[in-house]
C-alpha cells in the first residue's frame, strides 16, 4: 500500500514533530509512506469562515496531489473531516471526490479500519487523559459518543490501552469541547478560554500527567493554557506518543 502523508499547515508549521511521529508509526508498519511536497491547506479555515470561493481551489488542489495514493492518512480529526464531509458542498459530488474521500483518514482510524492494529508494542507509564475532539468524535465516529445510544466504543483508547505501563484516566466529562474550535476562539476568546480551563481541571481533577488526543489544533488551545497558568500537565499528540511507546 501507497499511504500520502498529509500534514495540516498549523502541524507543518508549528508542529511538525507530530509529522514525524506519525511517518514513524506509519513506517513502522512497514508501509511506503510518501509526502508530497506541493501539499498545502485542505481549505478548512476559509470554509468555517465563510469563504467558499477562497477555499474551492485548495479542496481542488487537495484532490489532484492524493489521487494517486492507496490511502491518505493525516494526524487530524478535523481536515480529515473536511474532505469526507464537506468537500461535496465545495465541488459538488463527483467520482473523482468519491475516490479520494473513500480513502482519507486520521491516523486511529486508519490503523484500527485499514491496518487492521489490535495491538502497539511499546511502554508508556504515565496517567494520560484523553481529549475526544469534536470532530473526531462526532463526525470522523472515532468513539460513541455521550450523546449516542449505541455500544461504547472508542478506537483512539483502543490504541493506547494496551501500551505497558499507561493508565487512562476516566473524565468526568469525557467528550465536552475544548473551546477552541478554530475561529470560534478568535471570535469569542473568554468563553474559548473558560472551557479549555474547565477541561484541564477536568483532566487534573482524574489524576492525568499527560493529556493527549487526535487534533493538535484542540491540544494547540489547552497546551497553550497550561503552559501559561503553569499546570503540571504535558500536552501531546497521540502520535507522540505511539511513536515514542515504540522507542522505549
Amino acid at each position: 500500500m501507497k499511504v500520502g502523508l498529509f500534514v495540516p499547515c498549523y502541524v507543518d508549521q508549528l508542529y511538525p514533530r507530530v509529522g514525524m511521529a506519525t511517518l514513524a508509526v506509519l513506517e513502522k508498519l512497514g508501509l511506503r509512506v510518501e509526502y508530497p511536497e506541493d501539499q498545502t491547506c485542505c481549505g478548512q479555515p476559509m470554509a468555517n469562515a465563510g469563504l467558499a470561493r477562497e477555499a474551492r481551489p485548495l479542496a481542488e488542489r487537495f484532490l489532484r496531489i492524493f489521487a494517486p495514493y492507496d490511502a491518505v492518512v493525516a494526524p487530524t480529526g478535523s481536515c480529515v473531516s473536511m474532505v469526507r464531509n464537506h468537500y461535496g458542498a465545495l465541488l459538488g459530488e463527483s467520482a473523482a471526490l468519491a475516490a479520494v474521500r473513500a480513502k482519507t483518514f486520521e491516523l486511529c482510524e486508519f490503523l484500527v479500519d485499514v491496518a487492521k492494529v489490535t495491538r502497539v508494542e511499546g511502554r508508556f507509564p504515565h496517567r494520560v487523559g484523553l481529549h475526544r475532539s469534536c470532530h473526531g468524535l462526532r463526525e470522523l465516529r472515532l468513539g460513541a459518543g455521550s450523546e449516542r445510544v449505541v455500544a461504547p466504543f472508542d478506537k483512539v483508547a483502543a490504541l493506547l490501552a494496551p501500551l505497558e505501563g499507561i493508565t487512562l484516566v476516566e473524565l468526568a466529562r469525557p467528550d465536552e469541547c475544548c473551546g477552541f474550535g478554530g475561529v470560534f476562539s478568535v471570535g469569542e476568546p473568554a468563553l474559548s478560554t473558560m472551557m479549555g480551563r474547565d477541561r484541564l481541571a477536568d483532566h487534573e481533577t482524574a489524576g492525568a500527567e499527560v493529556v493527549t488526543g487526535v487534533d493538535m489544533s484542540c491540544l494547540m488551545h489547552l497546551d497553550s493554557l497550561a503552559r501559561r497558568e503553569k499546570r503540571l500537565l504535558r500536552v501531546t499528540h497521540v502520535a507522540e506518543i505511539l511513536a515514542e511507546a515504540r522507542l522505549s
